[in-house]
């Protein structure tokens, strides 16, 4: 079982799948949207914390920054109709510090349009996570680091999901941040709205 991955990124998609190079063997890992933005360069040897999932015909590679992301990645897949995907796409937008605060205060508006993710999903996983996300921090001896809070969690789904993509694709994030704060996100597709900011951000 592959718990941790340290290598160089020399492939990635759009949907978040980075070709991880470790010591010439080349592992295909699936991240949340704007994780490797935060990891670092394409050049930096970047370590994610993984999570693998098996299945009856493939063996997936779940990535993510820290632990506590992993933990939540996991507390998500045991909720009902909850998947991988759908998983991914909520740790796309909020980390698990932001998703265990809005699990504990019932935030319905932090979870609202992530792709995937229903009114009813929304309800499972408020109510099925209560109580249940344990942040243990960086995981070093000493006093837990908390992680930074996102402030694209507070922009919404749609456009907390482009920021990601913005983010994985080169683009700082305080500079994404603000221009999709710019953008009318209403009645838009995640496609659209990175149409638009792609478009003002030259």
């Amino acid at each position: 079982m592959i718990g941790r991955l340290t290598g160089t990124v020399v492939d990635q998609g759009l949907d978040g799948t980075v070709l991880l190079d470790v010591n010439g063997v080349g592992y295909e890992v699936l991240l949340p949207m704007g994780t490797l933005g935060r990891l670092g360069g394409s050049d930096e040897p970047v370590t994610v914390h993984i999570h693998t999932h098996a299945r009856e015909d493939s063996l997936l590679l779940y990535g993510f920054e820290n632990a506590d992301d992993k933990a939540a990645f996991r507390s998500l897949l045991g909720v009902s109709n909850v998947g991988p995907k759908s998983a991914l796409a909520v740790l796309g937008t909020l980390d698990a510090e932001a998703l265990h605060r809005a699990v504990e205060t019932d935030d319905r508006a932090a979870l609202k349009g992530i792709p995937g993710v229903g009114k009813k999903t929304i309800e499972r996983i408020l109510l099925d996570l209560k109580g249940k996300i344990v942040l243990r921090g960086s995981m070093t001896i000493g006093t837990p680091q908390v992680a930074p809070r996102r402030s694209a969690d507070t922009m919404g789904g749609i456009a907390g999901q482009v920021v990601g993509l913005l983010t994985s694709m080169g683009y700082k994030r305080a500079e994404a941040e603000s221009c999709v704060a710019a953008l009318e996100t209403e009645g838009k597709s995640t496609e659209d709205l990175l149409r638009e900011a792609l478009r003002s951000m030259g």
